[in-house]
């Protein structure tokens, strides 16, 4: 061969060589992981106080001095039974003065009413001494009523789960100082997001995590949805029943996971690999992007629900300025 058809040739190698060299030297390293099939859970996240079905709070309406505690935690009660006394002198001594008030009025339409019968009296100082009666026993029966009240009694049978107040504080009339109920069953009282209430539904499961238990997974189903949410929070309020045998207490703080959709063999790949609806995967030593539906998502991984067999490399972190057809290096698992 003529020495320049040797040198040509020699060229043309050292040229394939040196960009073979750049491809595969050029090229970027990527770390690929085939999809995994496992179980994939959508939840909505709240939090929530545990709290008996069957309770109820008593206060007084107004402010008053405590007098008497005739009921304490854990003892059981009566409807209407009395579980304290209040100071009710003030009370007490303005109802007796309308009660005298009253009788007087009372007795002066007694003596009126013959004499206007037989027409001795006239029909307006007649009405007038009636409706002055009436609005004194409307007076009588107000006052009584602020005197009945500075008795705290129990609104339904049960257990005095917390009680507040001791003889000689004064309560006020936003304080509770009985709180009246059955200790069981039990329920969780949650505050759901108005985003997120469109997916929650009775009867969904629900995963609870409460800090008395850290190392335990508890649950509970949806048993209601209050129609009307709160404009202030923007949350809808939920209860949560709870199994009679749970170790949940009154008045522990919780967070509730509502289950709203679970698949149990869904096909899975890395959080890190999907971004803007997409995913990059290894074919023939090359970059190729492809468009993907996702689903549930944790701290890990995401659920493909479209756009994937589950037989393909996905680059588990795409490089930055991955181009379509790029050649890559996979690195070795």
């Amino acid at each position: 061969m003529h020495p320049r058809y040797w040198l040509f040739a020699l060229s043309a190698v050292a040229l394939g060589a040196a960009a073979l060299w750049f491809i595969f030297t050029g090229a970027p390293r990527v770390q690929v992981a085939a999809p995994l099939r496992g179980p994939a859970v959508e939840a909505v996240y709240a939090t929530g106080n545990v709290e008996p079905v069957h309770w109820a709070k008593v206060g007084p309406k107004s402010t008053a001095r405590i007098v008497e505690i005739l009921a304490r935690e854990g003892e059981r009660v009566k409807r209407n039974q009395l579980l304290a006394r209040l100071n009710d002198d003030e009370a007490r001594a303005r109802a007796d003065q309308l009660a005298a008030q009253e009788r007087l009025l009372r007795d002066e339409v007694k003596r009126l009413t013959p004499l206007f019968n037989k027409g001795y009296v006239g029909k307006q100082a007649y009405d007038r001494a009636v409706s002055e009666h009436r609005q004194a026993q409307a007076n009588l029966d107000a006052a009584r009523y602020v005197v009945e009240e500075l008795s705290l009694r129990a609104p339904m049978d049960g257990v005095v789960l917390r009680q507040d107040g001791e003889p000689g504080e004064t309560a006020t009339g936003a304080q509770v100082l009985f709180w009246v109920g059955e200790a069981s069953p039990l329920r969780i009282t949650a505050e759901v997001d108005e985003e997120d209430i469109p997916r929650v539904r009775p009867g969904q499961r629900v995963v609870i995590k409460a800090d008395a238990f850290p190392a335990e997974t508890l649950e509970g189903v949806i048993a209601e949805i209050t129609p009307k949410g709160d404009p202030l929070n923007k949350s809808y309020r939920v209860r949560v029943t709870l199994p009679p045998d749970t170790k949940l207490q009154i008045g522990m703080t919780t967070e509730v996971n509502i289950i709203t959709r679970a698949t149990p063999d869904a096909l899975l790949v890395p959080l890190s690999a999907v971004a803007n609806g997409a995913l990059w995967l290894v074919r023939d030593g090359k970059a190729e992007r492809r468009g993907v539906k996702t689903g549930a998502v944790d701290d890990k991984q995401i659920e493909i629900t479209e756009g994937l067999t589950g037989a393909e490399n996905i680059i588990v972190t795409p490089p930055a300025g991955l181009k379509e057809g790029q050649a890559v290096r996979v690195k070795a698992r």
